[in-house]
This record gives C-alpha cells, sequence and structure tokens, in this order.
C-alpha cells in the first residue's frame, strides 16, 4: 500500500528529481533532504525500507536516511537495511536539530496536558517536558505529531517538532530549542542505484562493512591496515550477523564454545580513487571473511 502511495505522488510530476524519505512533510529527514538537494521533490513513505524499495523500483531517483545521533547514537536498524539492499551511499548530510514546541494558535504551555512526538525527540526534550508536567504520548515521527495535533484540533496537546512543520500544519511556536543538549546533530545517508565517481580533487568519504574469522588479534589486523597507510576512522559499528549469529569455536579447556558472530561497519576519511584506499582494502581483503564497499562519497562539513 505505501509503494502505490509513493508512485501516485510521483506520476504527478516524472520529471522532477524525486528523493525517498521517511516520515511527513516537515520532518528532520525532509530537512535534510532539502539540504543535499534544495530543488528535490520529497516524497513521505512510512518505513524506512520503503524508502529503500521505491529508488530500487525506480519509483525514485535516490533515498534519504538517518544513519546515526550526536544524541542517542546509531541507528542499528538502518545499518541492517544498507547491507540487506543494494543502494549505494553517495552523500552524506549532517544536520543541527532545532526542537520546537508547537501548539494550536492561541494555545498557550501551561495549557497543554500532553505532549506528542517521536520518542527520541521526546527525550531529548526531557528537562523542558518535565518543567510543564505534560503526558509524552510517542507518535512515528515529529511531523506526524504536529500533523495529527493541527488536523484534531487539539487544545490541550502539544507537539516537539520542527520549525518547517509549525508552518506547514499551521502552529504556532510556543520555545524553540527545547532540547536538553544545545547541539544535537544528525547524520544522513543519501542511497542511489548507481555510485558515484570516486574522486580526490575534494574530501571523501569510504564506508564498507567486513566479517572476520575468530582469532586474537584479528580485529587489531583490520584496523592496522588503515593506520599503516594514515588514514583516518571516524567510524567503528559492529552488528551480530543475522543469518549466522553464533560461531562454535573448539575450546581445549572446556569443550565447544560460542561466540557472536559480528559485521563491522567502517567509516575511514578517504576517496577510492586514493592508492592508500586501494591498497588498504587489498590488504583487509587478504584475511576479511566478507567485504562490501557501501559507498564513497563527499563529506559534508557543513551545519
Amino acid at each position: 500500500m505505501m509503494v502505490r502511495r509513493c508512485e501516485f505522488h510521483l506520476r504527478r510530476c516524472i520529471l522532477s528529481f524525486k528523493l525517498m524519505m521517511q516520515g511527513l512533510p516537515g520532518s528532520f529527514s525532509e530537512d535534510a533532504a532539502l539540504k543535499a538537494y534544495p530543488k528535490c521533490e520529497t516524497v513521505p513513505c512510512d518505513e524506512f525500507e520503503d524508502t529503500f524499495k521505491a529508488v530500487e523500483l525506480w519509483l525514485a531517483d535516490k533515498a534519504v536516511l538517518p544513519i546515526e545521533n550526536s544524541s542517542s547514537g546509531s541507528i542499528h536498524r538502518n545499518y541492517d537495511l544498507l547491507l540487506r539492499h543494494r543502494l549505494h551511499i553517495v552523500g552524506e548530510v549532517q544536520l543541527a536539530a532545532n526542537f520546537c514546541l508547537l501548539a494550536l494558535p492561541g494555545i498557550k504551555a501551561d495549557q497543554l496536558k500532553r505532549v506528542l512526538s517521536h520518542p527520541q525527540a521526546l527525550a531529548s526534550s526531557d528537562i523542558v517536558l518535565t518543567q510543564l508536567g505534560v503526558a509524552r504520548e510517542n507518535v512515528d515521527d515529529t511531523a506526524s505529531a504536529a500533523q495529527y495535533v493541527a488536523s484534531n484540533g487539539l487544545r490541550d496537546a502539544g507537539a516537539v517538532a520542527s520549525a518547517r512543520a509549525a508552518e506547514i500544519y499551521g502552529l504556532n511556536i510556543l520555545a524553540d530549542r527545547i532540547q536538553d543538549e544545545p547541539d544535537i546533530i544528525t547524520r544522513f545517508l543519501v542511497l542511489a542505484r548507481d555510485p558515484i565517481i570516486p574522486r580526490t580533487d575534494k574530501l571523501f568519504k569510504t564506508s564498507i562493512v567486513f566479517t572476520l574469522d575468530e582469532g586474537p588479534g584479528v580485529l587489531f589486523k583490520a584496523l592496522a591496515v588503515f593506520a599503516l597507510r594514515e588514514i583516518n576512522l571516524t567510524k567503528i559499528e559492529s552488528r551480530p550477523q543475522r543469518k549466522r549469529p553464533l560461531r562454535v569455536v573448539d575450546d581445549s579447556n572446556t569443550g565447544t564454545a560460542k561466540y557472536f558472530d559480528y559485521l563491522f561497519y567502517i567509516d575511514f576519511e578517504a576517496s577510492m580513487a586514493d592508492p592508500r584506499a586501494q591498497n588498504a582494502l587489498g590488504h583487509l581483503q587478504e584475511f576479511a571473511t566478507f567485504l562490501r564497499v557501501l559507498g564513497c562519497y563527499p563529506m559534508d562539513a557543513t551545519l
């Protein structure tokens, strides 16, 4: 049903650049999409996996996907989706969050009994919401909260969402920057069917995923291939393998032992056009049991 909804929206403007996102217009994912491609047509979907499928089915040109947050850390579900699908990372967007408290026109903060938003936004705004003494209700994304308050005319409820959501859904901003930490940054990935051509005339980042055999020092060896070539690692993430979560190892002292079998995701600052990166991955392939380049893309150094 979701793909059908997206397809209907896309058919209205076949010639425009279409970018899929999770969440409604006014979401922070849409803010990230418009930062990367100011003239794109954003198309909402309900689930993160829907954004992958829409690009794979040629219903959209690209997708934008949140991958980590400076407050709550990595979004593990989306790491799993990167491996499950065959899209390529072609860009990244760093977005500074501005969580706003929204309500219907004429409603004051002391009239609110409850506040709706995504669980992460509610958790990140704990101090202000505790001071207000309001109940908290979880919804799928921040823009959905704003839409729900507006469309149902809720006079006792507010929403934590973006300033754009207030404009789109006709709500007032009662307070802005209500997050506990003043500088919350979310990193988004831009995904496409085809990779872009790596270059060396600007700063590039490369994302990979690999697995290793069990053994002493094997992870140290994997990381050393980058250190030996003075390549800076910006991200290391491990995720248990779903297809083979346990590795059985013979232990001479206690018999058979079982260990989690991990996938390792790494981001490093180098273009695949750089011989250092090519040599590092060639070295890593000598002992990695699986290696896949998820993408090589320009770094986003702006906020």
